[in-house]
């Protein structure tokens, strides 16, 4: 069951801003597990070093190279290290981003500019370089990862950026899902909801907390139906699903893993 065996992974935004799991180090080290020999990509070295020296320590492969995600070059280069490196690519996970608060008023427009290929160029680029490798292997899988803010927006701390940004990877997972369905390439999404992740002590203490991380993540915790925030786990395991032949059946999906914070409607 799960079994990646002989599969090459490409994870971008592989390493973790701080302290315990992100979402992209959770997978990196949870498809290794799983037997994927794993070609780790951030743009911060010693992040991606960690999890590569984790995979490392758990017996599994993993290969690193320092990528910034909205730089054609270094993506195309770094697509081409792993082929060098391992021969194939069967899986990618498209894991970058970040959100910025804002309203279309009060947002530079430098900040819209950012968050826009932040969030959607990087998808883009990932899948402009890896999809044709997949293409020649005739098969591949794709996983992207959007937001619970593309389908819920706060009235009162609006990120039009990043929800727009957001929306628009579902959209294109579907858009490469249709377009390479016939070539054995399945491509589907991902939609975190409210993640204790490091950003939240990282990031979102000082944007929401007022550096209060105790408050802020109780605050977190009630909001959620299912009474916790989930962790970069709960996403690993949903991209391990998908990536993986027991999925072999699914592609231009949205799953969400959010504990019900979307079907339980407006805040």
């Amino acid at each position: 069951m799960l079994d990646l065996a002989g599969k090459v992974a490409v994870v971008t935004g592989a390493g973790s801003v701080g302290p315990g799991w992100g979402n992209g180090k959770a997978t990196a080290v949870l498809l290794a597990r799983r037997g994927a020999r794993v070609y780790a990509l951030d743009i911060t070295p010693e992040a991606v070093a960690e999890t590569a020296g984790l995979i490392a320590g758990e017996g599994g492969t993993c290969a690193t190279r320092t990528c910034d995600m909205l730089v054609a070059e270094e993506v195309e280069a770094a697509v081409a290290d792993c082929l060098a490196q391992f021969g194939r690519i069967d899986i990618l996970v498209n894991n970058v981003g970040g959100s910025h608060p804002g309203g279309p008023v009060d947002m530079p427009e430098e900040v819209w500019d950012r968050q826009i290929d932040f969030n959607l160029k990087t998808a883009f680029l990932g899948c402009k370089y890896v999809l044709p490798v997949m293409q020649q292997q005739g098969g591949g899988a794709v996983v992207n990862i959007s937001s619970v803010a593309a389908l819920r927006m706060s009235a009162g701390r609006p990120h039009v950026a990043y929800s727009a940004s957001k929306a628009g990877i579902i959209a294109f997972s579907k858009s490469v899902a249709m377009a390479h369905a016939r070539q054995g390439i399945r491509c589907n999404t991902v939609i975190p909801g409210l993640m204790h992740t490091p950003l939240v002590e990282h990031r979102l203490v000082r944007q929401l907390g007022a550096n209060d991380a105790e408050a802020l993540i109780a605050r977190r915790h009630a909001s959620v139906p299912v009474g916790q925030m989930g962790s970069g786990w709960d996403v690993a395991h949903a991209v391990l699903f998908l990536v993986s032949e027991e999925a072999k059946y699914i592609t231009g999906a949205e799953l969400p893993v959010d504990g019900g914070f979307t079907a339980a409607g407006p805040v």
